[in-house]
């Protein structure tokens, strides 16, 4: 049987594929791990002087971590799954920010929570016509991990919030306008451009400008304006108050004047789960002034928390198992959300 993750090192270039197309590339524990072994390897192996992570299939990089497998396993061993799976795939995560060659990411299809995970802190993030990005985490009662208690911080005024709390899917022109990709390339040229890599005579000391010269030649400016950019003034007003309440309210009041997006966003905000608004909202409240690892130190706690929590299993069910898109949360209200409910999963 074919392995989930591919890896090979064909002249000068190491490549990594996720191999697991008929779930959108998902993560499991089995992927992350060889992920790790890999570029661990890698980085100071003097036959890779780059590397490149793609998905397999057609649909995209990658959907996120295999949220399923928990909900299966919630009444065994999910603790201990848990923690395997979140320790090592923070780990790639925050090796691939701090990797000493270049990392190039092929963000084509959709992109989401790991998927996030896995380009977010590569040096070439390159986005295509088709990518779909997102933190989706709220729709099954999770919360934005990953590093995003950092990478959402560091986006355009509150869009980081405004991403985090609505769980919104963005498309090419918003990944670029908020850092999340650098690189624009059509993905017709994709092939091309693997073939241009394969014929260039690598030096280990200089791939980074090599790989910024052929990436140049094959990227170009993406013309369309960005959705969001037209929205960061009312983004900024809204989601600047510090409790989740209050951003549903300014959105309220808002929408009684006649803003239909205001009217839109504070009712996608409704339908998340109460425990998870106010956990993300102090998530990233906390992670603005941390370094990069104090966040995924932060999230680790967080993650083993909602392993035992009521509204991840519910959201998982409602969303990926049932998908009936009808979750019954408990508490189901914001204002039945205790601060020391909050505070307590900051802690394990």
């Amino acid at each position: 049987m074919e392995s989930n993750v591919i890896s090979y090192v064909d002249r000068g270039a190491g490549w990594l594929k996720l191999n697991r197309p008929q779930a959108l590339n998902a993560l499991n524990a089995e992927m992350v791990e060889k992920m790790y072994e890999t570029l661990d390897a890698w980085r100071t192996d003097p036959s890779v002087a780059f590397v490149c992570i793609s998905g397999e299939g057609t649909k995209g990089l990658c959907a996120g971590g295999d949220m399923r497998f928990f909900y299966d396993h919630r009444n065994s061993n999910v603790e201990e799954c848990a923690r395997r799976f979140f320790t090592t795939e923070y780990q790639v995560d925050l090796m691939i920010h701090e990797y000493p060659k270049p990392i190039v990411v092929y963000m084509d299809g959709i992109v989401m929570g790991g998927g996030v995970g896995l380009s977010v802190g590569a040096s070439e993030r390159i986005v295509t016509e088709r990518t779909k990005w997102a933190m989706p985490e709220m729709s099954i009662g999770f919360f934005p991990d990953v590093g995003a208690s950092y990478f959402l911080n560091q986006m355009p005024g509150h869009v980081g919030r405004y991403l985090a709390l609505t769980g919104e899917t963005i498309l090419t022109a918003d990944v670029l306008y908020v850092g999340a990709a650098n690189r624009y390339m059509e993905s017709n040229r994709w092939e091309e451009f693997i073939q241009e890599i394969q014929k260039t005579n690598w030096n280990l000391d200089k791939a980074s400008k090599q790989m910024g010269d052929i990436l140049d030649a094959f990227c170009s400016t993406l013309e369309d304006e960005s959705p969001i950019s037209l929205l960061q003034s009312k983004i900024d007003k809204h989601f600047a108050y510090e409790t989740v309440e209050e951003i549903v309210a300014s959105l309220g009041k808002a929408a009684e004047s006649g803003d239909d997006w205001a009217a839109k966003t504070r009712s996608t905000i409704q339908s998340k789960s109460p425990t998870s608004l106010k956990v993300t909202l102090r998530q990233l409240q906390k992670g603005k002034n941390q370094s990069l690892l104090s966040c995924f130190n932060m999230e680790l706690a967080l993650s083993m928390n909602f392993m035992k929590n009521y509204s991840f299993y519910e959201g998982v069910r409602a969303v990926l198992v049932d998908k009936d898109r009808k979750p019954n949360w408990k508490p189901n209200s914001l204002a039945d959300v205790r601060e020391e409910e909050v505070e307590r999963f900051f802690y394990y």
